[in-house]
């Protein structure tokens, strides 16, 4: 007779060192009486350390979340998660450009000690500290999809393993070398179409603002890559340790190609007009209107209405598999013990005084979202809106304050988690932001407080002033009111402070000086 089957289930106590001790009913054999066994089992316990999620969109505006009250791009699950946690309405990216804006989130670094005052690829990213160093250090399996936007593109910057996908990056897509070797998507693709296919098949560039819908079966969308990566990774991690991912999406950057379905739902949208200032003629001179990725230019209005559907469509698309992502979490039960921090690396101007893009001191290009949230009982007051000005070189020492981890020597950034549980203070009393080679072809340097902007532009010397407060679209330049020439003086004086010393010689230490020659980084980085 052969042998029975196995009985119901084992009964588990804990052991020792997260050891468990099954007493469990072995099958029986015929000629064996029913005795039980003891069997020693080194199951280790899960973690108890909270894991940590990073999530980084790339050019999403500050304003552009339903919950802010958006009047036409909606994100509901982006809201939950807000309503669960904090969203600052006051969050920047001091160098509002892809590369120094990633610089400020994984060293914790202002402008001046990384090196990144402007946009310029190749540039090796050496840093001593990194984000993901940090929890690597401490015992955290880390791991990074998505855009990295670094150089070699190939460097972890202290992940253990990082799955790539940076977008079409013109520095990096050259027909002379196998696309694998700086992209994963790619392969992915192809291994799922046909050794042809690209994500460029559709012929819209990645700084353009034409748009139309994705040209393939939509789980196939670089969107829909990361988090089907990110998830994986949630399979096949250690459970002994926790984790810290960074999930980080090439979109709404342009190509403004979300699936149809999301393009489709914006295209009769209500209007939502460009906020158009008092103050365009200072960049009329170098209007190019010509191109459909210029930086300055009255595109026509069906062009400003389908460029709109594509990059709200793109939010609402990943705002959806974010949700796909968060229910994983739940399946694989560690939502409850996960601190969740969404940013953008800059925002987009989206038409704003006919502006596109970003680089800009402006609120649609350097304001971004910023949202925590933790677990139950970790602190964070949900539906909070702290109003104090952070910046991206905050992340770092937020996150590494979530987990309980001590923060490196040298970061200057600041936690924001006190902010986020009700803390009143200020973080900094003011942010410089800046970014060479702008429209204007110099650098564009800005102070604020979250309450008034100082703006100056390096080459013409032009300075502008704005009324947060009251006119948070920057609709008003009160430089030339006589009314304002106190908090002119204030800001010029505050800026030059913080350009003192500078080696392009942006002052002398008592005055601005115009028409200095801009760079996109400081020689201890070039």
């Amino acid at each position: 007779m052969g042998p029975a089957p196995f009985s119901t289930p084992c009964a588990a106590r804990p052991h020792q060192s997260g050891d468990l001790v099954r007493h469990c009913a072995l099958p029986r054999l015929a000629s064996a009486g029913g005795n039980r066994y003891t069997i020693r089992m080194n199951i280790p316990a899960p973690s108890s350390a909270p894991n940590v999620i990073l999530i980084c969109v790339d050019q999403w505006r500050g304003d552009a979340l339903s919950h802010l009250g958006h009047p036409v791009v909606r994100t509901p699950w982006l809201d939950q998660l807000a309503l669960e946690g904090a969203s600052f309405t006051r969050a920047y990216s001091a160098v509002p450009s892809c590369i120094a804006a990633r610089a400020a989130l994984f060293t914790g670094l202002s402008q001046r000690s990384h090196g990144r005052v402007g946009y310029k690829d190749g540039v090796p990213w050496d840093y001593p500290a990194t984000l993901a160093g940090a929890f690597t250090a401490n015992g955290y399996q880390t791991q990074a999809v998505g855009k990295m936007h670094v150089y070699p593109e190939r460097s972890q910057l202290g992940f253990q393993n990082v799955i790539l996908h940076d977008g079409f990056l013109h520095h990096s897509r050259r027909r002379d070398r196998d696309a694998g070797m700086t992209d994963d998507y790619l392969p992915w693709l192809r291994e799922r179409t046909d050794a042809a296919a690209d994500y460029f098949d559709h012929g819209i560039n990645c700084n353009s603002n034409v748009a139309r819908p994705w040209d393939k079966a939509e789980h196939l969308h670089p969107t829909n890559y990361v988090v089907t990566q990110s998830i994986d990774f949630l399979r096949r991690r250690d459970p002994r340790k926790p984790f810290f991912l960074f999930m980080s999406f090439h979109r709404p950057h342009p190509p403004y190609d979300p699936p149809a379905w999301a393009f489709e739902q914006y295209l009769d949208a209500p209007v939502h007009e460009p906020y158009l200032g008092d103050w365009e003629e200072v960049f009329a001179p170098f209007e190019n209107g010509t191109r459909p990725d210029c930086a300055r230019g009255i595109v026509p209005r069906d062009v400003l209405r389908r460029a709109r559907a594509g990059y709200f469509g793109h939010m609402t698309h990943i705002d959806h598999q974010l949700n796909r992502f968060i229910e994983a979490l739940q399946e694989y039960q560690v939502r409850g013990n996960t601190f969740i921090c969404f940013v953008s690396d800059h925002g987009e101007l989206l038409g704003d005084h006919h502006l596109w893009r970003k680089s800009m001191p402006y609120e649609g290009s350097s304001r971004v979202p910023f949202i925590l949230s933790g677990p139950r009982g970790c602190g964070i007051t949900p539906g909070a809106r702290p109003g104090q000005v952070v910046e991206l070189r905050d992340v770092m020492p937020t996150l590494l304050d979530c987990a309980g981890l001590a923060v490196p020597d040298g970061v200057e950034g600041r936690s924001v988690l006190p902010a986020a549980r009700g803390g009143a203070g200020p973080l900094r009393t003011h942010l410089h932001g800046e970014h060479s080679y702008v429209v204007c072809g110099g650098a564009a340097h800005w102070v604020t407080d979250g309450n008034e902007k100082y703006v100056w532009l390096s080459q013409t010397g032009r300075e502008q002033l704005f009324d947060l407060r009251n006119d948070p679209h920057e609709l008003h330049d009160l430089a030339a009111a006589p009314s304002h020439a106190t908090r002119l003086a204030h800001w010029r004086a505050v800026l030059i402070s913080e350009l003192e010393g500078r080696e392009e010689g942006y002052t002398d230490g008592t005055r601005l000086i115009p028409g200095r020659e801009p760079r996109a980084v400081l020689s201890h980085l070039a």
